[in-house]
């Protein structure tokens, strides 16, 4: 097989005298599972579709858009993996001067609010053609939001750019059935209810549906935080509606989680694991970070305040089995030709694979999170299961050497000293990433993450093992300044506590209000998500000012 078409030329190669699909993307064209981009391009070729995707177009060139014609049954629109205003943002709302998804870091190929501007070029050029929306602008943006780089409350993004209808979460479910639909004649307007999605509603919710205040109404702080909690207390088992610019969105509960089949099937698509060839003599940053990495599961069930994953990737646990991981590197090494260091074998938290709920993560749980304030009794962790698989992958011939460089969840390993024990001294490729985020007990609270007896008790045992070992390995700490209810007395704190633990910091990540989250909320309102108390919010000014102390 080859990349999927980017332009006509390349769709006559393959005979094809109309696409079916095309993607429009503000990500360079990377076929590689680890952009959504070529993940869904292959699911929707797999089903029989004529695919082609667009990467970042010029919206000022019509011909961009246009660059592989028409398509008979869909314009698939994406802002790429990463929300366009964070992406070309910083969290002093400053221009950033670079984009690790676009050839050579040059910023400014995605523009700002990717979604609306690429669907109002498409509206224009193509009025009669479906436009599909998706990606993670869209997920994290499918209801009423709080825009940090405006400052006021936003209408969920499917009314703002008018598409047909809005795929949410990893959508490759999702995003099937839509194709097959309109594969055999049904008119978008009728796709009412498939899982994943949400619409512009004709009709008006019933007696059975959950209707969130109106985006004009969440304006006010307090009803943005009923808003909220609404949400999230119902978005898992209840059609939702809301009132956006007057018009009724409806939003469908999530697509079902991938099947550990249905992930090995994914993950055995035919990806060129490369750039597409119209990028040969450039680099791409994002690109050189995961080439070497494999995503061995999906989902987290952590419940951070600050992270969204759990809303789009959602909170159950989809994991490959190693068979399939293993076929993985075999096509990587036959099209690299050579020998390869596996950098990473992870996901969102790399210690969560293969872990599963006694109950399958009903939707019926209201715990946000399955580990805070304490690991849920239901839950059934695997890291056993993990070293195993990691001892297969270490012994292929193809394979140099094994690494996670995924984060830990260093309160799930302490289940499992031997688990540390192999963290240390054969899957650290010197440095090991552990997020205590912080270590004053009450913005650890509002972040929903474990007090720091667990990152000391985890630290212990790993430079235990290192010692033992006669290897050096360095613990570098995530940490997170600015957020909502934290000080500069917090900030001071937090400054002696990694001096008494002789922790070198290289990086701090300022706060940034990214749409549904918890933080977000209480960043918004000033409100304690679970109390309603007022907390204080800290300025973006303050919150560089944390940033300098914690580095000082």
């Amino acid at each position: 097989m080859s990349f999927l078409p980017i332009n006509l030329k390349e769709a006559k190669a393959r005979g094809w005298k109309e696409l079916d699909i095309v993607i429009i993307t503000g990500d360079a064209y990377i076929d590689h599972p680890s952009f959504g981009a070529a993940i869904i391009g292959r699911v929707l070729e797999k089903a029989g579709f004529q695919v082609g995707i667009i990467p970042q177009p010029n919206p000022d060139r019509d011909q961009d858009f246009l660059a592989l014609g028409i398509p008979r049954l869909f314009f698939g629109v994406t802002a790429g993996n990463m929300d366009s205003m964070v992406s070309n943002y910083t969290a002093q709302r400053k221009k950033r001067n670079n984009d690790a998804y676009s050839p050579d870091s040059i910023a400014g190929l995605r523009p700002d609010r990717a979604s609306l501007i690429y669907v109002n070029v498409l509206k224009r050029l193509a009025k009669n053609t479906p436009i599909v929306l998706g990606g993670i602008e869209a997920s994290l943006r499918r209801i009423a939001h709080y825009d940090f780089w405006q400052n006021k409350v936003r209408a969920s993004l499917l009314a703002d750019t008018k598409a047909d209808i809005l795929v949410y979460g990893m959508a490759e479910k999702s995003i099937t059935s839509i194709a097959k639909a309109l594969q055999t004649g049904q008119k978008i307007s009728e796709l009412t209810n498939i899982a994943g999605t949400v619409i512009m509603s004709k009709e008006p919710p019933t007696s059975e549906d959950i209707i969130l205040p109106d985006n004009i109404s969440c304006k006010d702080k307090y009803t943005f935080h009923l808003m909220t909690h609404c949400f999230e207390e119902n978005y898992l088992t209840r059609t939702i509606y809301q009132l956006n610019g007057n018009r009724w969105i409806k939003h469908n509960p999530p697509a079902d989680s991938l099947t550990q089949t249905e992930m090995d099937e994914l993950y055995s698509l035919p990806f060129e694991y490369a750039p597409h060839p119209v990028y040969q003599g450039h680099r791409i940053p994002a690109y050189e970070q995961i080439k070497n990495s494999l995503t061995a599961h999906r989902g987290c069930y952590g419940g951070c305040s600050f992270c969204a994953i759990s809303a789009h990737q959602g909170r159950k646990i989809s994991s490959r089995s190693p068979e399939s991981l293993m076929k993985e590197i075999t096509s990587i090494t036959k099209k690299r030709r050579h020998k390869i260091t596996i950098t990473d074998v992870g996901g969102p938290s790399a210690n969560m694979y293969a872990s599963f709920c006694s109950l399958d993560f009903t939707k019926k749980c209201k715990r946000l999170s399955c580990i805070y304030p304490t690991i849920c009794s239901n839950l059934c962790l695997a890291q056993e299961k993990q070293l195993k698989m990691l001892s297969q992958l270490e012994k292929l011939p193809e394979v140099k050497s094994v690494f996670i460089s995924s984060g830990i969840r260093h309160d799930l390993a302490l289940s499992s000293p031997e688990y540390i024990e192999a963290l240390a001294v054969k899957y650290t490729s010197g440095r090991l990433k552990l997020a205590p985020e912080h270590c004053v007990p009450r913005i650890l609270r509002l972040m929903q993450k474990p007090d720091t007896s667990s990152f000391d008790k985890f630290s212990q045992i790993f430079f235990s093992a290192c010692k033992e070992a006669n290897i050096k390995r360095q613990i570098v700490p995530y940490l997170i300044v600015g957020h909502p209810g934290s000080t500069i007395n917090d900030a001071y704190e937090l400054r002696d506590w990694l001096k008494k633990h002789k922790l070198k910091v290289e990086q701090v990540q300022e706060f940034t209000p990214t749409p549904m989250t918890l933080s977000t909320c209480m960043y918004y309102t000033g409100l304690d998500y679970w109390t309603e108390k007022p907390i204080y919010i800290p300025k973006p000014g303050e919150i560089r000012k944390q940033k300098n102390i914690i580095l000082s």
